[in-house]
């Protein structure tokens, strides 16, 4: 026998109280002497006799009275013996772990995996009784909220039949550690664990595993059944990247799209279609042999601005839910920027180049003078042109813009000195020029282009590979010594080594570097028909979005960083069509939300009132995507990492698993039996008690 609730066994020191209230209240009867009533002594020795013979019979019932009750309460459990009709049976604890992601959409000869697991809960809950409570933990779920047990069998069954495949990855040891704090919590005899998974070998874990030992212990029974067995065939898109840094409307953005066979079985001309707003734009069919990946680039053109959706689509295969991959990118209506100069003679190419070109649409212009610079949001700009930086005394707010995701574009002034330009490069971070070479005005000693990394966004679709032959260098007259040194890229470098435009990454912006000033006494450069369209690429490049950002899967939360927003809130825009509103919070000037509903594979989108003002990409995790799975002794090694210390009862698909269940379920709880037995020891204490006042009184 074992006792549910053994704390209350302390309880058993009260049955002291009625021996030490005996003790105290024993009463000494008088002795009364007659001289010749000897008869009438010895039948006052008799009455005293069973008069003493009752108060110790009474004292033994009390005694047990408060025995019987303390241990009914203690909840006395007979392990492996059920006693039918006298009791009922142990009380239940079960939790269910439902693998909900969606590896289990696969479908063998009894429907899909997930179906076939939910119909397994449905029948199980039928076998539980009044009084047992029940859980259900999905592995999608990777929260660590409080779950609890409900008494409502109804409730768990019906969210077990509306219970869907997630987009959402998870672990089966996380799911296992949520079931057995519920379990342990518990009071109830049987604690019962269920899980119903297809055992993904790359699923199990992806932390140390905890020592599960004293919530996982002896009392617990673990219930497995797995549904791996079928030769799936699943192909899945793993990656879905962005090549173009700088989008423009009707020009081509470039895509590589990563396609990984997770099967056994080659997979010959499968179709591989990409999206862009919903069209098909771009078709290719590729090839894999078995757990082969894949690289295949493809090109669309864009014909909107603003935000736009992309994603790559195979055909289906025996996993759905991995066969598209989504992105977003955002091609600008318009590019606010900004010229802050200390001579305005500095910027008049400068100016020219940026409006005069069939870009003069595109880029929305402001010039001010560089004292004025910290009377400015900065964050409203897109991208900042600096000439000179003489009268620049605060760079701290330059590093936030470059920090927030701002592009800068530094080139010195026609009256800067090595001074003040070393000053605005080593207050940002940047290089700090070594020295000046050449002399103004003076082209006899002119140095010329060297290297020009072509492959630099900058110079895309500038170019073809014709023209690349023709670039006529300008002549460069005066400059400072700079070398990126390994904190940059060399985007253009000059003959005698230094670097003439060089591209920096700054928290998440971006600086580019020029060497020497627009003007026409420090070199013939804007004069060359490089200059205009270096510009204007430069400018463009700055105010693009890094696409290199961490990509975000689903049930992740994301913070979305938002751009002129004009109210409170935002309104989300799920790719399941549904809509919420969420509130903003804030940081310095920006605006962002921490987003945790991402449980949809899609793109979502943020609107301040009809402003669209941020989009984002969740997709599925491609660890969801392999079909290995863990054998038999691959999990029983598991349990022992965790110290599991209960029983472990696997189940096949061809058994019966109420049976099973039935038959491994024990024990009677009989705390009924001794509330009984202490209501029948009362009633006999109440006559005794009776019927000993009586005989107390005659013999007074």
């Amino acid at each position: 026998m074992i006792f549910l609730n053994p704390a209350v066994l302390f309880g058993l020191l009260a049955a002291s109280i009625p021996v030490l209230i005996h003790l105290l209240n024993l009463k000494k009867l008088k002795k009364i002497e007659f001289s010749t009533l000897t008869f009438l002594k010895e039948l006052q020795k008799n009455k005293i006799r069973k008069l003493k013979l009752k108060q110790w019979l009474l004292l033994a019932l009390r005694v047990l009275i408060i025995l019987l009750l303390v241990t009914a309460f203690a909840r006395p459990t007979l392990k492996g013996i059920a006693l039918g009709g006298t009791t009922s049976a142990a009380k239940t604890t079960a939790v269910y772990i439902l693998d909900d992601t969606f590896s289990m959409s696969a479908v063998d000869a009894d429907g899909s995996y997930f179906n076939q697991s939910k119909q397994i809960i449905i029948n199980l809950i039928k076998n539980l009784q009044e009084g047992d409570e029940a859980a259900l933990v999905f592995v999608s779920d990777q929260g660590n909220e409080d779950l609890k047990p409900t008494l409502d069998l109804d409730e768990i069954s019906k969210e077990v039949k509306e219970a869907d495949i997630s987009y959402s990855s998870g672990t089966i040891n996380h799911a296992l550690i949520r079931a057995s704090e519920i379990i342990d919590r518990s009071n109830n005899f049987n604690k019962e664990i269920y899980l119903l998974s297809d055992f993904q070998k790359g699923r199990l874990s992806d932390e140390s595993l905890p020592d599960l030992s004293r919530l996982l212990n002896d009392k617990v029974k673990l219930y497995t059944f797995n549904f791996s067995g079928k030769d799936l065939f699943n192909l899945g898109i793993d990656e879905l990247k962005v090549n173009t840094q700088i989008f423009e409307k009707d020009k081509p953005v470039s895509f590589d799209v990563t396609v990984t066979n997770y099967s056994g079985q080659p997979a010959g001309n499968r179709v591989l279609s990409l999206f862009i707003n919903g069209e098909r734009s771009a078709q290719q069919s590729i090839s894999l042999s078995p757990g082969e990946s894949k690289s295949v680039t493809m090109e669309a053109v864009v014909k909107t601005t603003g935000y736009s959706d992309a994603f790559a689509e195979l055909e289906d295969d025996d996993i759905v839910q991995d066969n598209k991959r989504f992105t977003d990118f955002y091609v600008p209506d318009k590019i606010p920027a900004a010229i802050f100069y200390d001579d305005q003679d500095d910027i008049k190419f400068v100016e020219t180049a940026l409006s005069l070109t069939g870009e003069a649409g595109t880029i929305k212009l402001t010039e001010k003078n560089s004292n004025q610079i910290s009377s400015f949001d900065l964050s409203q700009f897109d991208a900042i042109i600096i000439t000179g930086a003489a009268n620049i005394s605060n760079f701290d707010r330059l590093k936030a813009y470059l920090s927030n995701g701002g592009g800068l574009f530094i080139m010195p002034g026609n009256k800067s000195n090595a001074a003040d330009f070393s000053r605005i490069t080593s207050g940002l971070g940047l290089p700090v020029p070594e020295g000046t070479a050449g002399k103004v005005n003076e082209p006899s000693n002119a140095v010329l282009f060297d290297k020009v990394e072509y492959d630099h966004p900058i110079f895309r679709n500038i170019f073809s590979g014709i023209e690349k032959e023709k670039l006529q260098s300008p002549d460069i007259y005066f400059h400072y010594k700079i070398s990126s040194g390994g904190k940059g890229i060399n985007i253009i470098t000059l003959t005698d080594g230094t670097s003439f435009l060089s591209d920096y990454k700054i928290g998440k912006g971006k600086a580019l570097l020029l060497n020497t000033s627009p003007v026409l006494s420090w070199s013939n450069f804007p004069l060359k028909n490089i200059f205009a369209p270096l510009l204007v690429k430069s400018v463009f490049y700055l105010a693009s979005k890094d696409m290199a950002e961490s990509e975000n899967f689903a049930g992740n939360p994301v913070t979305v960083t938002l751009s002129d927003v004009t109210l409170p809130q935002v309104r989300v825009k799920r790719p399941d069509k549904t809509e919420e509103l969420v509130n903003l919070e804030k940081s310095g000037s920006l605006n962002f939300i921490t987003y945790s509903k991402t449980d949809v594979t899609g793109n979502y989108k943020f609107y301040s009132g009809q402003k669209s003002v941020a989009e984002i990409s969740i997709n599925a995790d491609p660890r969801e995507s392999v079909v290995k799975y863990l054998s038999d002794q691959d999990f029983i090694k598991y349990l022992d990492g965790i110290n599991f210390k209960g029983k472990h009862i696997t189940i096949s698909k061809s058994e019966n698993p109420s049976e099973i269940v039935m038959q491994s379920r024990f024990g009677s709880e009989l705390w009924r039996i001794f509330l009984f037995a202490a209501l029948i020891t009362a009633l006999v204490e109440m006559a005794i008690a009776r019927s000993a006042k009586k005989d107390l009184i005659i013999a007074e």
